[in-house]
């Protein structure tokens, strides 16, 4: 039998091993993730047994993550933006910068009559993006839309879990809106460039899903998009936000200029990079 600090030890001791990062916070996500526990019981039941059951199950958890698997796959759920998305490898793991750029748009949205508006979270992936806003903004009718049938089953079961009511609709980028119009639109799109997603690491590369990172050549295929179809799905005065690739904004700004956008700018993350860009139409 093996006892959880024995377990604990055990675990870091084979990340060590790989030269990983953060060795001890990991080994506790561990076996937080086998035993169903948080990281307080770990030190409190340090000298509890684990079940013949836990500690296969936690010598699985270990061997996906020695070759590479991120922890978020592993542990099947993060945490965002007071939420709990379940992430699986047909959606992306939401990052930090998305859940910025949540909050700068429930800021905004705070200020605003919600009631009667359409929010289209395009590119949803996880819906993590739309599923946070419709939590804090109960009024507000959200449609959740992705290329990716399986994405989107990820998508709907996120909705139930945060007991949320969206529209998940499934096709090419704007083509299941077609015809509809939306108050609001925020797209997090794949903008990788295929010379950047060649340098990436390979918990990124070979765990998460290429196509919703790839946005072509350049990586502003999708913006391309968004200049040339988005207005037809807007109604007037609506608000657009995107996220953007830290070194895209000067490019992204070029796509979007004249007629029908009246006002548009970049916003930084914290680390001061332009990782936002909001628009407004006429």
């Amino acid at each position: 039998m093996t006892s959880v600090a024995e377990a604990l030890a055990f675990v870091a001791q084979a990340l060590a091993v790989k030269k990983s990062s953060l060795v001890r916070r990991q080994a506790e996500e561990i076996l937080c993730c086998a035993l169903a526990c948080d990281r307080s019981f770990l030190y409190s039941h340090s000298c509890q047994q684990l079940s013949e059951g836990e500690w296969l199950c936690c010598q699985d958890y270990l061997s996906r993550r020695l070759r590479g698997e991120p922890l978020a796959y592993i542990h099947g759920v993060v945490e965002f933006y007071h939420c709990q998305i379940k992430v699986t490898p047909a959606v992306l793991i939401p990052r930090q910068e998305t859940e910025i750029l949540v909050d700068k748009i429930a800021k905004t949205l705070a200020r605003q009559d919600l009631h009667g508006k359409v929010l289209l979270d395009l590119c949803c992936g996880s819906g993590c993006i739309g599923i946070a806003l419709k939590k804090q903004f109960p009024d507000l009718t959200v449609v959740l839309a992705d290329f990716s049938f399986e994405a989107l089953q990820v998508a709907r079961q996120n909705a139930l879990d945060n007991q949320v009511d969206v529209t998940c609709l499934q096709g090419d980028f704007l083509e299941p809106f077609k015809g509809e119009r939306a108050h609001y639109v925020v797209c997090n799109p794949p903008y990788i460039s295929e010379a950047e997603f060649n340098e990436l690491g390979l918990e990124v590369k070979e765990f998460e899903p290429k196509m919703a990172l790839l946005g072509g050549s350049s990586g502003l295929e999708f913006y391309e998009r968004l200049a040339s179809d988005l207005p037809a799905c807007l109604f007037p005065n609506a608000q657009v936000w995107l996220e953007i690739g830290y070194l895209q904004g000067e490019g992204v700004q070029k796509l979007f200029q004249g007629v029908p956008w009246k006002g548009q700018h970049l916003e930084n993350d914290w680390a001061g990079h332009h990782r936002f860009f909001f628009l407004e139409n006429e």
